[in-house]
């Protein structure tokens, strides 16, 4: 067997990849045009399909000083408490998206996150998702994480 086959079988197994083909089976299945919620509640079906916990709309604390400043950020899903998916339903990512996830990576010291839009032509890489690491995640990776 070859070492690539054995990588690409390696990869199967990660969440990452695990959780890129829910969304792309939602994607299929939807197609376009609909409210962010409708494929978060889809994703969620999805991903408790595929025997992935995940949570929706988990509250993130912004501290200031020491003090929790009651602002209401929000993580679209959590799954296994360690990677984020912040959805979204827009003609393109801009730089705004980038840096709202990153923040929420960065808060909730999750080490991975990604970016999925349903509303594009094409469900690739770079339109219809993107992967965000947190460069500031200090503890170790799990391996099936991605």
């Amino acid at each position: 067997m070859s070492e690539e086959y054995i990588d690409y079988c390696d990869k199967k197994n990660t969440l990452a990849y695990k959780v890129i083909g829910c969304a792309m089976k939602v994607y299929s299945t939807l197609g376009t045009g609909l409210l962010e919620s409708v494929y978060r509640k889809a994703m969620l079906v999805e991903l408790r399909r595929q025997d992935i916990k995940a949570e929706t709309e988990v509250p993130i604390n912004v501290e200031y000083c020491g003090e929790d400043l009651g602002l209401g950020f929000r993580i679209d899903i959590l799954e296994e408490n360690i990677m984020i998916l912040e959805l979204k339903s827009i003609t393109a990512f801009e730089n705004i998206h980038y840096k709202q996830i990153s923040n929420y990576l960065n808060l909730t010291n999750k080490p991975l996150g990604y970016l999925i839009n349903f509303n594009v032509d094409n469900f690739v890489m770079g339109k219809g998702y993107d992967r965000i690491k947190n460069f500031n995640y200090t503890e170790d990776i799990p391996k099936w994480l991605y």
